[in-house]
Order: C-alpha cells, then sequence, then structure tokens
C-alpha cells in the first residue's frame, strides 16, 4: 500500500471514531468522492442499512460529479431524499476527504435544503 494511501486510511478511521464517539443516535451521511463523480449515502449504523443514497450518475442530475456545481447538485438532492424518507438530522462523515472544494459544496447543499448536521 502507498503510504498516500495509508495516510487516507488513517485520515478517514480518526474520522469515523470521533464520529462514533459524538453521534449518539443520528445516522451518518457518508461521502465518496472519485475522480469523475461524487456519491453519498445516509447510514443506519445500528442496522447496518442505507437509508437514502443520491449519486452524480443519477438521471435527476444534470450537471458533471467532478465539479463543484455536480456536487452541490447532489447535496441538494440527498437532502430532498431525506427528508422524504423522515430523516432531519445527521452526522457528516467526509471520511479522509478534506472538507474543501466539492466535499464543502455537498454538505452546504444539503444543509441550506433542510438536513441538519
Amino acid at each position: 500500500m502507498k503510504q498516500s494511501d495509508q495516510k487516507f486510511e488513517r485520515r478517514k478511521a480518526r474520522t469515523r471514531y470521533g464520529l462514533r464517539q459524538n453521534a449518539s443516535d443520528r445516522l451518518r451521511l457518508s461521502v465518496y468522492r472519485s475522480e469523475k463523480n461524487i456519491s453519498v449515502q445516509i447510514i443506519d449504523d445500528k442496522l447496518g442499512k442505507t437509508i437514502v443514497s443520491a449519486s452524480s450518475l443519477n438521471k435527476e442530475i444534470t450537471e458533471k460529479g467532478s465539479t463543484v456545481a455536480g456536487a452541490a447538485a447532489v447535496g441538494k438532492l440527498i437532502a430532498e431524499r431525506a427528508l422524504k424518507a423522515n430523516v432531519k438530522e445527521v452526522v457528516f462523515d467526509r471520511g479522509g476527504y478534506i472538507y474543501h472544494g466539492r466535499v464543502k459544496a455537498l454538505a452546504d447543499a444539503a444543509r441550506e435544503n433542510g438536513l441538519k448536521f
């Protein structure tokens, strides 16, 4: 495993540990970012199930996922789907990604559309 991959895995584990300590019973909003796309899902860790998910590959998204605008569109979509599923509060799991650019745009759009974290 490359050193950069090891650092990413350490950051991800550190973030998840902090979430487990402070999250209580809230659901987790988990972000996955690739070079071309971004996807997000709301997970119930107690049941081990995904409640809702959204991705830049969905047909409702017209923007590309590799842009900040595309990530914002995914954030808006996940917030709408979460509110339909009666999910209002989550904890934001950025994984090992830095809270900047596409990850920040997704989080801001989800907050603006009614999701609390």
